[in-house]
């Protein structure tokens, strides 16, 4: 594939990169920004408790249902208009959650703010397959995971800073502010990654082959899967530690906020290096380790939930779930998007999906003992890393055989001889990845 960052826009290729990164930024913090000031927004709006909480979910629904459709738009239209087209919807949805006068009308917002920000999410990785290759591939989808997890995980510290000096409204003005400021960026810094020769046509029929070549290939159903089960365990965290840790443990907010910030740093720190040691160890090795971690965090959990054990079990099983899941991170996405450069959108969105659908079903199990047991969470982690291990053990390490590789996936996938996309391949397969 020829450098089309070069070819389009020399003069900010240097400012590319951290585009891309910041661009899976606005999804995830979109989701609980705000949760912060809910109950706050739930008593002016005169919400019941759980219809509140729908803003929460439809938006978790559109970051999962956005990536979906923008991926397979983005690899048959190109990446640059499809990222503005969702940027702007951003800004005017993050602007119509500030002045909704009803919670109905804010679900609604919340949705369509969700399906915008899931574009920027598989634009920044699809992208990312358009302009890397090798380990800078690999490096980069490694600092895609310390951003983007990073922005899930800030979220609500963030908007606990900032409810003490707005409101929720002005938490979603703030929201729309930073997607005025993104689009601002997009407009002069990021060119068209894929150029027409390299898109895909033929339609929504097109598109269904394109799916079915992608979940027909081993390694690939192997990766989402297991990041789908893995992202469940942390969504499953997310929604629960905040019971655990102040309402079973005692917590105050601030030591909550510090507990949370550790795991925010050992996400951040395990992200990065999980990134380099795909790079220079083993991508599967990597995923392998990286489920252990987590498959051992999920453990300490259930064992809290079943004996009385001290906060700092709780706290360190916490921090290995969720450092477990960023180092699986890298090395999954690179499997996943590493041998379709042509179907790059359409892979990144089935990824997306998964990871987000996944996470928006198991997130609720967490509650439905109470509030008063930390069972339930450690029941539906360790459920869902041992999926995850299922998924890696049956899918992505069983050989290939020759015949299992149809046409479908030469035409559309794999890259010929001689392209940067078949560097990676064989640089994966001397090191024992591919």
């Amino acid at each position: 594939m020829p450098d089309t960052l070069a070819s389009a826009r020399p003069r900010f290729s240097r400012f590319l990169p951290t585009l891309l990164l910041l661009l899976t930024v606005f999804g995830p913090i979109s989701m609980d920004l705000y949760l912060p000031a809910l109950p706050a927004l739930t008593a002016e709006l005169g919400a019941a408790t759980s219809v509140a909480q729908l803003t929460v979910t439809t938006c978790l629904i559109g970051l999962a249902a956005g990536q979906l459709v923008a991926g397979p738009l983005s690899d048959r239209f190109g990446r640059r208009g499809i990222l503005l087209i969702g940027v702007v919807a951003y800004v005017v949805t993050s602007g119509l959650c500030a002045v909704s006068p009803s919670v109905e009308l804010l679900i609604l917002a919340r949705l369509v703010q969700g399906l915008a920000g899931g574009v920027g999410i598989v634009i920044a990785q699809a992208a990312g397959r358009d302009v890397y290759s090798g380990g800078a591939l690999i490096r980069f989808y490694g600092r895609l995971t310390v951003i983007g997890g990073l922005a899930a995980i800030v979220g609500p510290l963030l908007g606990g800073q900032l409810s003490t000096v707005t409101d929720w409204r002005g938490l979603f003005a703030f929201l729309a502010v930073v997607g005025a400021a993104l689009l601002v960026a997009a407009l002069i810094a990021f060119p068209e990654t894929l150029p027409a020769g390299h898109r895909t046509t033929g339609g929504f029929a097109q598109t269904g082959r394109d799916f079915r070549v992608l979940i027909s290939d081993r390694d690939f159903l192997g990766a989402v899967l297991s990041q789908g089960f893995l992202y469940a365990a942390l969504f499953a965290y997310l929604s629960g530690a905040t019971f655990v840790l102040q309402g079973i443990y005692g917590l105050t907010p601030q030591g909550y906020a510090l507990a949370f910030g550790l795991n925010s740093a050992g996400f951040m720190v395990f992200g990065y290096l999980a990134g380099r040691a795909s790079e220079r160890w083993s991508v599967p090795g990597t995923l392998a380790v990286g489920i252990v971690v987590a498959g051992l965090g999920a453990l300490g959990l259930l064992a809290a939930g079943v004996i009385a054990l001290p906060l700092w079990v709780v706290i360190v099983s916490l921090l290995a779930l969720a450092s477990g899941v960023a180092i699986t991170s890298p090395p999954a996405t690179t499997l996943a998007l590493a041998d379709y450069p042509q179907l790059a959108g359409t892979a990144s969105s089935l990824l997306g999906m998964v990871r987000f659908g996944f996470g928006g079903v198991t997130a609720p199990l967490v509650g439905v003992a109470g509030a008063a047991t930390i069972l339930p969470l450690g029941v539906v982690s360790v459920v869902a890393v041992v999926l995850a291990g299922a998924a890696y053990l049956a899918l992505a390490t069983r050989p290939r055989p020759v015949e299992a590789a149809p046409a479908a996936v030469a035409d559309l996938g794999k890259p010929p001889p001689g392209t940067p996309e078949k560097e990676l391949e064989q640089s994966l397969a001397s090191k024992g990845q591919a």
